[in-house]
């Protein structure tokens, strides 16, 4: 009985990485025909209006989604907004959804083969994580500031003595003008009768 193992993930990255061809020698690195990182770098690959707009492969494969005003009509009284108030308007509204529309599905088009969920946006690496975490070495300070009371054993915070210079500072010792144990504000502001 034989049966048919495939390697993992993994295993299958390690294997490629161990099975590539050995890299270019300096010397012919003058003489290659592909393209430079210059090169493909100089232009830009895409940009915000061909995902606003369908390509012609895109629209080959699949027919632009036209949105009615029925369904525009709809959508707004989901999100609770106004209707439009013109023709105008209501094409103006329909250009702008057909045109988020298909950025939707350009960003859906987009090949996430092999790509891990994003699960939270955080430094998710073992060193944020060990960073992050909080143990009892952490908590001892703290907890050597409490006490256990009553029959359930509750955690009560220990009250700290307040030390007399603390408790005794003056508190209008900055303000430039007071008036018994209140500081005063001066304005600028004239009499309201003239």
């Amino acid at each position: 009985m034989s049966s048919k193992m495939s390697p993992c993930r993994a295993c299958r990255l390690a294997l490629r990485r161990t099975v590539r061809p050995p890299l270019v020698q300096t010397a012919n690195l003058s003489t290659r025909t592909g393209p430079t990182p210059n090169d493909i770098l100089s232009k830009p690959s895409w940009s915000i209006q061909s995902l606003r707009e369908p390509s012609a492969s895109a629209k080959k494969s699949a027919p632009i989604e036209t949105i009615t005003t029925k369904q525009l009509h709809h959508l707004l009284r989901l999100a609770a907004l106004p209707l439009p108030q013109s023709p105008a308007e209501e094409a103006s509204m329909i250009d702008t959804l057909q045109s988020q529309l298909q950025f939707v599905r350009a960003v859906q088009r987009v090949d996430t083969e092999g790509v891990e969920p994003l699960r939270a946006i955080r430094d998710e690496t073992p060193e944020a994580v060990r960073e992050n975490t909080i143990t009892l070495e952490d908590m001892k300070s703290l907890l050597s500031k409490e006490e256990l009371v009553g029959f359930y054993k509750r955690p009560r915070r220990i009250r700290e003595k307040i030390e007399e210079f603390d408790e005794n500072w003056d508190v209008l010792a900055t303000a430039s003008k007071k008036a018994g144990k209140y500081f005063v504000v001066e304005s600028s502001k004239t009499g309201q009768g003239e």
